[in-house]
C-alpha cells in the first residue's frame, strides 16, 4: 500500500496565529514563476493574481516566467537581487523540496521566506482524445508487457513530482518503478504539447492542468491520484478505486524574498487568506480543480520540515536516492 499525500496536514487554517493586519498596505505583487508558460506554477501565480485583482483585494498584478535548472534560476534571482524583490512573490511546491534533496540545486526554502501555502492538487494520468488506450488499466497491461514501449512524459525534471506519481502509480500495480520510461519537458505547457504531437503515449501532471483540455475534448483523463473522486470532474475513477492502491498529492503556495520582514510577511499572508472568501478565487479554483489548503507563517515552515523527511524516505523506497 502507498498513500502518499505529499500535502501531509495541510489543511489547518491558523487564523488565531496570523492575523489579517497589514494586508491593506499591499496594493501590488510581481509573481515570480520558476517554470514555462501552462504549467502548474505558471497557472497557480496567475490564478492568485487574477482572483486578488478582479476581487479588488490588490490593485495590480505582474509576472514574470523564469524557467531554467529545475526552477533553480529563479530561486537564484530571487536570493541575490533580494533588495529589489521586497514587492515579489514566488510560486513553489513540493519540487522546492525534492529538488533540493536530490541536488539539482544547492537551495531550499530555508533560503527564503515561506508565507504561505494555498492549494493542494492531485496528479492524473491523462492521453490524448483518440489514444488507443481506454483506461488506466489498458496503459498498466501495456507496461506490464513491454515497459519501454510506453512512454510517459510530464512537466518537470527525473525524480519530480510528475515522475514520482507515475512511479507510485506503478509501484502499486506491483511494476518496477525504475522500469518508467519518462520523458521530461520544461513546465507542463511544453508537456502537454508533447503529448497532442504524439512524442509521448501518456501525460502524467496535475488535475488542474488537464482539466480545461479534458472538458473541451483535446485529451482524456485516465485516473486521477486523489482519495475520493473530484467533484470538478465525477467521472473521472481514482487510481485507488481501479485498484492500486495508492494516493498522492501536492501543495502550492508562495515565498518571499529571504530578509522580508515580519510584518511584510504577514501582510502577504493576510491577503492570500482574505482571498478565499471571494467568489473571484472560487472561479479560479473550481476552473483549475484546486482544493484549497491554507497554511501560514511558521506553520508553513514546520511543514516544509516534515516534508524533507517524508520526501527522501519514499524517493529512496523508489530508487531515486542511493
Amino acid at each position: 500500500m502507498m498513500q502518499v499525500a505529499l500535502i501531509g496536514g495541510f489543511g489547518v487554517v491558523a487564523s488565531v496565529l496570523w492575523n489579517p493586519v497589514y494586508a491593506a498596505e499591499i496594493e501590488k505583487i510581481h509573481f515570480l514563476i520558476p517554470g514555462g508558460a501552462g504549467g502548474g506554477w505558471d497557472g497557480t501565480a496567475r490564478g492568485t493574481g487574477e482572483a486578488l485583482t478582479k476581487s479588488g483585494l490588490l490593485k495590480h498584478a505582474s509576472y514574470e516566467n523564469r524557467s531554467g535548472g529545475g526552477g533553480g534560476k529563479a530561486i537564484a534571482h530571487m536570493i541575490e537581487t533580494a533588495e529589489r524583490q521586497k514587492g515579489t512573490l514566488m510560486v513553489n511546491s513540493t519540487p522546492i523540496v525534492v529538488r533540493s534533496i536530490t541536488g539539482v540545486f544547492p537551495y531550499s526554502f530555508r533560503d527564503l521566506t515561506p508565507i504561505a501555502g494555498i492549494i493542494a492538487d492531485s496528479a492524473v494520468f491523462i492521453v490524448q482524445a483518440d489514444s488507443k488506450f481506454q483506461s488506466w488499466q489498458d496503459v498498466v497491461a501495456a507496461f506490464k508487457s513491454d515497459s519501454k514501449k510506453v512512454k510517459i512524459g510530464g512537466g518537470s525534471v527525473p525524480g519530480d513530482l510528475d515522475h514520482i506519481a507515475v512511479a507510485l502509480a506503478m509501484q502499486a500495480a506491483g511494476e518496477n518503478p525504475k522500469k518508467v520510461k519518462y520523458v521530461a519537458y520544461d513546465a507542463g505547457g511544453k508537456a502537454m504539447a508533447g503529448l497532442l504531437s504524439g512524442e509521448i503515449n501518456v501525460l502524467s501532471t496535475g488535475f488542474g492542468e488537464a482539466l480545461e483540455l479534458a472538458k473541451s475534448g483535446q485529451v482524456r483523463i485516465l485516473a486521477i491520484t486523489s482519495a475520493t473522486r473530484s467533484k470538478d470532474a465525477p467521472n473521472v475513477p481514482t487510481v485507488k478505486e481501479l485498484g492500486y492502491d495508492m494516493t498522492f498529492a501536492n501543495w502550492r503556495g508562495f515565498f518571499g524574498a529571504p530578509g522580508l520582514s515580519y510584518n511584510e510577511a504577514q501582510a502577504y499572508a493576510s491577503l492570500l487568506r482574505d482571498m478565499y472568501a471571494t467568489p473571484e478565487w472560487e472561479t479560479v479554483r473550481a476552473r483549475r480543480g484546486w482544493t484549497n489548503q491554507y497554511v501560514p507563517g511558521f506553520q508553513f515552515y514546520s511543514f516544509l520540515e516534515d516534508q524533507e523527511k517524508a520526501i527522501d524516505g519514499m524517493l529512496r523506497q523508489l530508487g531515486f536516492l542511493q
